[in-house]
């Protein structure tokens, strides 16, 4: 049994402090960069450079690993050395209002030519209505206004001579002109005109239609010589507007000449302010009644704003977006919208930038889950990389009964690397199930979970506990509290020789021992605050380990951790919390009888067994054929059983375990109960590693305390899993004490020896064993089994055999 016993040198040896020269970590430079991704740093680097499309980036990692940490710092890093992107705005359309223009700037024109717009708008609210009171104006206007009256006049004083010469007055009524009849200078009444004869009525009424018809030519006239007078005015009104407006246009055109885009829309400005001449003029507001005013008319100046949909003048290099709620209107923009009288209104003022706009000739960081837990969201992304083009929809049109009216903005050119963050298994499905994934993401970046311990790792894990204490000013760290935190980094992976990358973990231990350090009145850290750290965070999650050592210690739950059983043994297993994870023995018991069965595992015949493990118990039973049953046929039954449990029993670790305990049935030698054991196996009887490997061990030390430490308990593990042994400190002690010894074996054969005390035998070449082995005494308990079986089978033909001869 010494010579499988595991050396408390050997578990002892968890950190090399030799490596870390120095005596805290204010000594030590903060990190920089990533810390043991070197596989993923690379992946980046490439995908952040590549410029050919679809060489989007994929960052794969699991939560804690650093990953977006990492990832805006390379990403800021090589933005810095990119070309700042130009700026984009949007403008009234003078064509088709519903689909306002993009225009394009260099980096800080576009805020520039808003102000410009800005001031070539105010100076006309002052300068056109200054014009149109000006005398030059008011004489030319006069003038045409004159020219019309007298045009006007003539005319009305040629039918007022008509009528005098043919015997009428003209007279105005409510209805219109008359042309009165006069005789004698006196104008004829009605009833007068009554009295007259017919020919005499007759001769009137022709005269009044001829001078009538004479009347409708004049106002014909009349009407075209106003609507000459009309044009001609508002001809002097547009050269009026257009002397005030073109110079200060054609400034504009001049500043921004190469500009073309920009240079036709200053054009259809000019035409527009031209058209719209009045809206500069003075407004007044008419009130209907006292405290009841008319709406105003909607001024059209607003058409000419520039809205600014992203302004990059204080943009260095390129830009990095990190969009924390990517929904489809945060990724693509929005139009918004106001009440306006009862109904809701929008222009092209209130087109909103998204993220896209803002990340556009840069970069953009996004967390996956985040973009597919959004309605539309990845549509719009995918649509947006596939086109090359951002264009701001409104998402819920497509819903509606009845279409209502709304913008439909020109698509900007999209020139964008992006980087999703989240887990593998998002990446697999993606691949798998989305076509345009495999073609929009070509570049992967899969963060590990672990990195060497070596010299690096030791002095990457001390330059981010010195980062994390600068940024955060905390107590620095000694060598041996920063010893501490490298085991604990390697307990978390379970590997002596790897580091885990869950900084996150790290993190926090760094904090809550900083804590420890501040209630002890510390200046530095020390190692005993990190142990007190990890005790507490222990403390904090294990009551439901406690209440179970408490109902084994009470005998509730059955555990026997001291003297000898046959067909008994003890097995580990691994509860896990989320947060906590711990080891718990459990006793497994053994039945053997003649049969023809085999052995029966009563977990799996009530669905109480996972496939794992139902795959490590048929092993278990080819294993048990292969080795006893070369020399003939062997029948026996037999039954195994996790004692009270009540939930699903999965994977193979116990599958060792239950060979054991079968073989002490078999053979009717007992089982120290003081030894757990753990362990997968193959066919060939080889003992495989398991995880949780330091949780089972401390479960069952913690039992064995509990119930008292005989010097004799210990756990039996595979030596494959030698490496993964970071024990805590209180099993360690015991082990050197001899309080407490772990075993660490190659075959079933080693085992079964440990607890049993008992030689295993090895196999003849007649295919027998020694006696006095557990092998031999297995072998010929089988023999007896089989013997045993085949008579009462020989027996049971015999009667039936009698009893038909009787009949």
């Amino acid at each position: 049994m010494e010579k499988y016993k595991v050396n408390v040198e050997f578990l002892k040896n968890k950190c090399n402090y030799e490596i870390l020269n120095f005596n805290t970590t204010e000594e030590v430079p903060p990190l920089e960069g990533i810390i043991g991704q070197d596989r993923a740093k690379k992946a980046l680097e490439f995908g952040l450079k590549i410029k050919s499309k679809g060489y989007n980036i994929y960052v794969s990692g699991i939560t804690g690993s650093g990953r977006t940490t990492s990832v805006e710092q390379a990403v800021r890093k090589i933005a810095e050395e990119g070309e700042t992107p130009d700026d984009w705005c949007y403008v009234y359309n003078f064509t088709n209002p519903d689909m306002p223009n993009a225009l394009r700037f260099p980096p800080g024109k576009a805020n520039e030519f808003k102000k410009d717009m800005e001031m070539l708008v105010n100076e006309l609210k002052i300068e056109l209505p200054k014009t149109f009171e000006s005398e030059v104006y008011e004489e030319h206007k006069n003038q045409i206004i004159k020219e019309f009256q007298n045009k006007r006049n003539e005319l009305f004083e040629q039918i007022e001579r008509s009528a005098k010469e043919a015997g009428f007055q003209i007279k105005q009524t409510p209805s219109g002109v008359v042309f009165v009849p006069v005789i004698e200078g006196q104008l004829l009444k009605e009833e007068d005109l009554e009295k007259l004869t017919d020919e005499a009525k007759n001769e009137i009424r022709k005269k009044q239609e001829m001078l009538y018809e004479e009347l409708n030519d004049i106002l014909r006239k009349i009407r075209e010589y106003e609507k000459e007078a009309k044009e001609k005015l508002n001809k002097l009104e547009k050269e009026t507007a257009q002397f005030t407006i073109a110079p200060r246009i054609k400034e504009l055109k001049e500043k921004y000449k190469e500009f073309e885009d920009v240079c036709k829309y200053l054009d259809d400005v000019e035409k527009d302010m031209i058209e719209n001449v009045e809206d500069f003029k003075e407004r007044r507001e008419i009130e209907l009644l006292p405290g009841l005013k008319l709406p105003d008319r909607e001024s059209s100046l607003y058409r000419y704003t520039v809205n600014v949909l992203i302004d990059n003048s204080q943009t260095k290099g390129a830009p990095v977006v990190k969009e924390t709620n990517p929904t489809a209107y945060n990724l693509c923009g929005r139009i918004e919208y106001r009440p306006h009288f009862g109904a809701m209104v929008t222009d092209f003022t209130m087109i909103k930038p998204g993220a896209l706009h803002k990340a556009n000739g840069g970069y953009l960081i996004l967390q996956v889950l985040d973009v597919l837990k959004n309605y539309f969201a990845w549509e719009t992304l995918k649509r947006a990389l596939k086109n090359n083009e951002i264009i701001i929809e409104d998402l819920n049109e497509q819903f509606r009964l009845i279409n209502t009216p709304t913008l439909r903005p020109q698509p900007i050119p999209l020139d964008v690397k992006v980087i999703l963050i989240g887990h593998p298994i998002f990446y697999y499905l993606l691949y798998a199930y989305d076509e345009d994934f495999r073609k929009l993401f070509k570049v992967k970046a899969d963060f590990s979970l672990l990195m060497d311990k070596n010299e690096e790792g030791y002095k990457n894990y001390s330059a981010f506990i010195s980062k994390i204490c600068k940024e955060e000013n905390l107590r620095p760290f000694d060598k041996y509290a920063v010893g501490k935190i490298i085991e604990y980094g390697s307990r978390i992976v379970e590997d002596r020789d790897k580091l885990t990358t869950r900084f996150i973990e790290i993190a926090d231990i760094i904090r809550e021992a900083n804590f420890w350090a501040e209630m002890d009145n510390s200046p530095v850290v020390q190692e005993k605050h990190v142990k007190k750290a990890l005790e507490e965070k222990i403390y904090r999650s294990n009551l439901i380990e406690k209440r179970i050592e408490e109902l084994i210690k009470e005998g509730t739950i059955m555990v026997d951790t001291d003297g000898e059983k046959v067909g008994q043994i003890n097995g580990l297993s691994v509860i896990s919390l989320g947060d906590y994870t711990f080891g718990k023995p459990s006793k497994i018991t053994c039945n053997v009888y003649v049969g023809k069965s085999g052995v029966i595992n009563i977990d799996r015949e009530v669905k109480l067994a996972g496939r794992i493990h139902n795959k490590g118990f048929l092993i278990l039973n080819n294993y048990i054929l292969e080795k006893y049953g070369s020399q003939g046929p062997i029948a026996f039954s037999a039954s195994i059983c996790f004692e009270q449990l009540y939930e699903e029993i999965e994977g193979d670790s116990a599958s060792s375990t239950e060979i054991y305990v079968l073989l002490s049935a078999l053979a009717n030698v007992p089982i120290k109960q003081g030894i757990a054991v753990t362990g997968s196996v193959n066919q060939k009887g080889e003992i495989q590693p398991v995880g949780g490997i330091n949780e089972k061990i401390e479960g069952f030390y913690y039992t064995c305390k509990a119930k008292g430490l005989t010097g004799k308990q210990g756990v039996i593990i595979p030596e494959k899993n030698l490496k993964h042994l970071i024990l805590n400190d209180e099993v360690i002690e015991a082990v050197e004490k001899g309080l407490f010894h772990i075993w660490a074996v190659k075959t079933i054969d080693e085992g079964i020896e440990i607890l049993t005390g008992i030689p295993a035998g090895e196999k003849r070449e007649d295919g027998t064993y020694p006696e006095g082995t557990i092998n031999y005494l297995v072998s010929k308990r089988l023999e007896e089994l089989t013997e045993k079986y085949l008579k009462s089978i020989k027996g049971k033909k015999n009667n039936k055999k009698k009893n038909k001869e009787k009949k």
